[in-house]
C-alpha cells in the first residue's frame, strides 16, 4: 500500500500535469471563442454564472468533503448522498425554472428566459456525479479525475467552438458547458465502480450535515464572494461591461486554479490525516511551495495582460487588460488563502471557514454597493483589496489550530513575492523599446523567468532544489 508520502507525491503531480492540460485546452479554446463570440456574447453567459454555481454547491451540500472526512465510507453513506443530491439537483431546476422570467427581469434580457432554462440543466447532471467525485477526492485518485477533465474539455470546447463558428453566439457558450459537465459526470460513474441501490435511507446524511452544512453555506458564499461582480455589473452596467470583466476572470482563474486545483486535490486529506508538528512542517512547506510558483505565475500574467489580450483575442477585448491585471493581484494571493482554508477545513473547524466567508462577502458586497458610482475600475480595486486584506483573518485562524505565527507565515511567502517583483520590474523596463506586441511578450516572459530563477539561485533557495528534485523522482516514479 502506498504510503501517505507517496499518494501526496503523486497527487501533486498528476495534479500539475492535469491540471497544466486543462489550462492549455483553456487557452487554446479560450482564444477561437475570444475571436469568434463578442462582449456581449460572454456577458450573457456570465450573468447566469452565479446561480448554476449556487445551484450545483446546493446539490453537492458539501457531503464530498463530509465524506472524504469519515474513517470508514461504506455503501449506506454512498448511497444516501446519492440519492439526497440526485433529488435536491432536480428540484432545485424545476425552482429556477420557474423563476427564469424573473431572472431575465432582473437584468433586462429577455433572451435570459430560455437560455437560463438550458443552462441550469449542467447542474443536474453534475448532481449525480457527487459520490463518484468523493470517492476519487477520498482515495487521492487525482489521474482519474484529471484524465476525466481532460476529457470532457476537449469535446465540449471543440463542440463550443463549432458552433460559435456557425454563428450560434452566445448559444455556443451554453452548450458547451451542458456538454462538458455531461462528459465528465459519465466518466467519473465509468470509472468509479459504485453503484447506487434503490434502498433510500437518508440517515447517513442527517450525521453528515452538521458538517457540511456549514461547509455548503461557505461554499455558497464563496462562490457569492467570486461572481458578486459579474451580477452586480450585469444589473448596473452594460452587458458588454459584464463581457470584459467575464474574460479578464476567465483568464485570471486559468491562472490561479493551475495552483489552486493542485494543491486543493491533496492539501485537505493530507492535512486531516497528521497532526502536531508533523502538520505544521507539512502546512509551511506547502505553503513556500504555493508561494513560490503563484506569485511570479499570476503576477506575470498581469505583466503580459496587455499583450495576451491582443494577441489571443484581438483589440476588441482590450477593456479587459486593466482589470485582469487588477484581478492577478488577488490570483496571487488565491492559492496561499485556499491552502490556509483547506488547513482549517481538514482540522474540523467548517464553522470557522463559514462565518470567515460569510463576514467577507458581507464586507464585499457593502463596499461594491458604496463604489458602483465611481466605475467598474475602483470596484475591481476595492474587490481585489478585500479579499487580499482578508487573507489575515484566515492566518489567525490557522495560527490557532497548528501555531504558526505571522512572523513565520511572512518569512515563508515574502522572499519569493519581492523577488517576483524585482524580476517582473527588470523585464519590463528591459522590453520597452519593443514596438511588436509578440517580441514584448516573450521578452516579458523570458526575462521574467530567468531573472527570477537566477535570484533564487543565487539565493541558494531551498524550495528550488525541493522542486527540481520532486519532478526528477516524480518523472523517475512514473517510468
Amino acid at each position: 500500500m502506498a504510503s501517505l508520502k507517496e499518494k501526496t507525491v503523486e497527487g501533486l503531480f498528476w495534479g500539475a500535469l492535469g491540471n497544466g492540460g486543462l489550462q492549455v485546452l483553456n487557452l487554446v479554446f479560450g482564444i477561437f471563442l475570444g475571436r469568434l463570440l463578442t462582449p456581449d456574447d460572454y456577458g450573457m453567459i456570465g450573468m447566469l454564472t452565479i446561480f448554476s454555481l449556487l445551484a450545483t454547491n446546493l446539490a453537492e451540500s458539501g457531503f464530498i468533503n463530509a465524506l472524504a472526512r469519515k474513517k470508514e465510507a461504506t455503501h449506506r453513506d454512498y448511497n444516501a448522498v446519492f440519492w439526497f443530491s440526485t433529488l435536491m439537483s432536480v428540484a432545485i431546476y424545476a425552482i429556477l425554472f420557474l423563476c427564469a422570467p424573473l431572472i431575465a427581469r432582473f437584468f433586462h434580457q429577455p433572451a435570459l428566459i430560455p437560455l437560463s432554462r438550458f443552462v441550469f440543466l449542467g447542474f443536474v447532471i453534475s448532481g449525480t456525479a457527487v459520490v463518484p467525485s468523493a470517492i476519487f477526492y477520498r482515495n487521492l485518485k487525482v489521474k482519474v479525475r484529471m484524465a476525466s477533465q481532460l476529457t470532457a474539455l476537449l469535446t465540449s470546447g471543440i463542440t463550443g467552438v463549432t458552433l460559435a463558428w456557425i454563428g450560434m453566439a452566445y448559444w455556443g457558450i451554453a452548450i458547451q458547458g451542458v456538454v462538458y459537465v455531461s462528459v465528465y459526470t459519465f466518466l467519473m460513474w465509468y470509472n468509479a465502480h459504485w453503484r447506487p441501490s434503490w434502498h433510500i435511507d437518508f440517515g447517513p446524511v442527517r450525521e453528515m450535515f452538521g458538517y457540511s452544512s456549514k461547509l455548503l453555506v461557505t461554499s455558497l458564499f464563496y462562490h457569492i464572494n467570486n461572481n458578486v461582480l459579474s451580477v452586480l455589473l450585469g444589473r448596473w452596467f452594460l452587458r458588454s461591461d459584464v463581457g470584459h470583466y467575464t474574460q479578464a476572470s476567465k483568464w485570471n482563474t486559468m491562472g490561479q486554479s493551475l495552483i489552486s486545483n493542485m494543491i486543493g486535490g491533496v492539501a485537505m486529506p493530507v492535512l486531516a490525516s497528521v497532526d502536531g508538528e508533523r502538520r505544521l512542517h507539512i502546512f509551511r512547506k506547502m505553503l513556500r511551495f504555493v508561494s513560490f510558483v503563484a506569485f511570479p505565475l499570476m503576477l506575470g500574467l498581469g505583466l503580459v495582460a496587455e499583450e495576451l489580450i491582443v494577441i489571443t483575442v484581438t483589440e476588441k477585448w482590450l477593456p479587459a487588460a486593466f482589470l485582469l491585471q487588477m484581478l492577478c493581484v488577488m490570483g496571487a494571493f488565491a492559492p496561499i488563502i485556499s491552502l490556509y482554508t483547506n488547513l482549517i477545513i481538514s482540522d474540523g473547524h467548517s464553522d470557522t471557514y463559514m462565518y470567515g466567508t460569510i463576514m467577507l462577502g458581507v464586507l464585499q458586497i457593502a463596499l461594491l454597493s458604496v463604489t458602483r458610482h465611481y466605475g467598474i475600475t475602483v470596484m475591481v480595486a476595492v474587490y481585489t483589496a478585500t479579499a487580499v486584506a482578508w487573507l489575515l483573518y484566515w492566518h489567525y485562524q490557522a495560527s490557532r489550530i497548528v501555531g504558526i505565527t505571522l512572523l513565520a507565515a511572512l518569512k515563508d511567502m515574502m522572499p519569493f513575492l519581492l523577488i517576483a517583483i524585482a524580476a517582473l520590474a527588470a523585464a519590463y523596463y528591459a522590453t520597452l523599446p519593443l514596438d511588436n506586441v509578440y517580441l514584448r511578450m516573450a521578452g516579458k516572459m523570458a526575462c521574467a523567468a530567468v531573472c527570477y530563477l537566477a535570484i533564487l539561485k543565487m539565493a541558494h533557495a531551498k524550495i528550488l532544489k525541493e522542486s527540481i528534485d520532486f519532478l526528477q523522482s516524480s518523472v523517475l516514479h512514473k517510468k
